[in-house]
This record gives structure tokens, sequence and C-alpha cells, in this order.
């Protein structure tokens, strides 16, 4: 029941994007269609998740912070159609081991690596908590760069405005090599500047402070 609600709504959103918003997914053969899977998003407005997820060709469930719907009783529906509920003062332990268990079956996630909505426009470092999940997994990763939704909706904004809106997919990362290898906070830093990195080239914008597009981080 809740797949077909599921696709129901992604056909829904995926038409208000095309009629609203002249909405572009570039980069869908991209996307694996089987197996376990991360898919990494920069992170600018609530438009983001319907957006973004009308662009993946697969049910995907997304990671967002638990204050994100203060509705009573709408948390309970979302998390039944794939919404997994985080702390965003601290690493969740349950949801991400939620989330880790949905690729580990096979499934795919979103994650926004930055935590939280840009204030600025501009991308902001990435979080450990990305790095946690392939630790775990050893899933790969598939950046994703969405622009418009910005200009669109910013924080702190309800004025909604129809600014054309493109998601981008870019090339699974692999990090089977460097889970063997590296310490785990060397691996969950790496993870997340590496992502936020492909972001960004994704984007063809600056990289988030302190990274340097292109440079090995271990």
């Amino acid at each position: 029941m809740s797949g077909a609600i599921y696709w129901c709504l992604w056909t829904l959103f995926r038409v208000i994007g095309r009629l609203g918003f002249r909405y572009r997914a570039l980069g869908t053969e991209r996307i694996p269609k089987q197996g376990g899977l991360l898919i990494a998003a920069n992170h600018a407005s609530f438009l983001d998740i319907p957006l973004l997820g009308c662009g993946i060709p697969r049910r995907v469930a997304f990671l967002g912070r638990e204050d994100l719907f203060p509705i009573p009783g709408l948390n309970g529906v979302l998390q039944w159609l794939g919404w997994i509920p985080i702390r965003h003062d601290k690493l969740d332990r349950t949801g991400f081991k939620r989330a880790i268990e949905l690729i580990k079956r096979g499934q795919a996630v979103v994650i926004y690596p930055e935590g939280t909505r840009t204030r600025t426009g501009h991308l902001m470092p990435g979080k450990p908590g990305i790095g946690a999940i392939v630790s775990e997994t050893g899933c790969p990763v598939l950046p994703a760069y969405i622009a418009g939704t910005y200009e669109a909706l910013p924080i702190d904004s309800w004025r909604l405005r129809f600014h054309p809106v493109d998601v981008t997919f870019g090339t699974p990362i692999d990090f089977t090599t460097e889970v063997k290898t590296l310490a785990r906070k060397d691996l969950y830093r790496h993870v997340s500047r590496t992502v936020m990195e492909r972001i960004a080239e994704l984007g063809g914008v600056a990289p988030p402070p302190g990274h340097a597009s292109g440079r090995r981080t271990f």
C-alpha cells in the first residue's frame, strides 16, 4: 500500500515540478537500478526532498532532521512512506542504524551531508554521518547537485518563487578501498570531503570552505 502511495506522490511532484519549476533531472542513467545505495545531495530548501525524489526512478528513503515536519500525525505517515527522522544535535544512532539496515537490504537512501539547509546558497562542509553509513555498509555513494531550489524557496522564507530547478546526478563513488584501509575517523572525514567536492563539481560551484576540489584528503 505504501508503495502505491509513494509512486502516486512521485508522479504528482514530477508533474508539479515540470509545470511550476521547468524541472529537469540530468544524469539519471547513472543511478544504479538496484542494490544498496546512498544518494548524497546539497541542501538549500524544503523543496529539495520532493524535487530530488521525483528525479530518482526507484523508491528511496530520506534521512531528515526530526523536527522537519512538526505536524501531529504527519510524522508517522511520512515514516511509513520512507522518511527516517534523525536528531541534528548529535550522531543519531537509531536513525542511522535504520538507514544502514535499508541499504544492507539493497535499498536506496538519500542523505544531505551538510546536515541542514544553507543560509547563503553556498555549499557547507559535510558532517561525519555519511562516512559512518559508508563504513558500515561499504555502499557506493551517488552525488547529486540540486540547482534552483534556493532561489525558489530559501530558508526562513515562505514565499514560493517558480524558479527553474535542475537536479544533476553524478557517477557513483566507490569507497571500498578506503573502508578497508583508513581508520574510522579518517574515513569519515575523507568520505564527507570527497562527496562534497563531487557535488560542487556537478554544480560548477565552489566547494565548501577548506576544501580543494581534486585534492587527496588522506
